[in-house]
């Protein structure tokens, strides 16, 4: 793990720090595709405390987020149930970048490029702590999980499905 002097400044970093949120830093050697198992590797820590952060849409193309523990994978159709939508599928790389200005693998719930809605599991908060994406791949910051209630608007759901 490189030292975490050098972290990154990126939207995210910039907008925790805005709302007064503690955070700590931790990078590591991304791997393409190497997801959530990589970095839970790579941090020495329990893969069900990285929350990956996922953009999809709905019926109507709106884009959303969704905050997953990372051994677990979401049920879109449990989710579009809960959330009043038809359909819910995950965003092609690009819009997904359109959406949030981050690129896929590097996608943060926070700083993005607007507002967008952000539904999380809930079981997320009965973790003491999370790691998620700082904005940057191969960057995961670290976060109390309440905090993600304090500062966006989300709403939790129960949607996911074991890996």
């Amino acid at each position: 793990m490189k030292s975490e002097s050098i972290a990154p400044e990126t939207p995210a970093t910039l907008f925790l720090k805005r709302h007064g949120i503690a955070y700590s830093s931790h990078l590591y050697a991304y791997e393409e595709h190497g997801g959530t198992s990589v970095s839970a590797r790579e941090l020495n820590v329990n893969e069900h405390s990285v929350v990956k952060t996922l953009v999809m849409e709905d019926d109507d193309a709106k884009p959303l987020i969704v905050l997953m523990h990372g051994d677990r994978r979401v049920s879109t159709k449990e989710l579009a149930r809960q959330i009043g939508a038809r359909k819910v599928s995950p965003c092609q790389p690009a819009a997904a970048q359109r959406h949030t200005c981050y690129l896929v693998g590097g996608t943060s719930p926070f700083g993005t490029k607007k507002a967008l809605p952000v539904y999380f599991e809930r079981s997320i908060l009965d973790l003491p702590l999370i790691y998620i994406n700082g904005g940057r791949r191969g960057y995961l910051i670290g976060v109390h999980p309440h905090d993600i209630l304090r500062v966006l608007k989300s709403q939790p759901v129960e949607v996911a499905l074991v890996e």
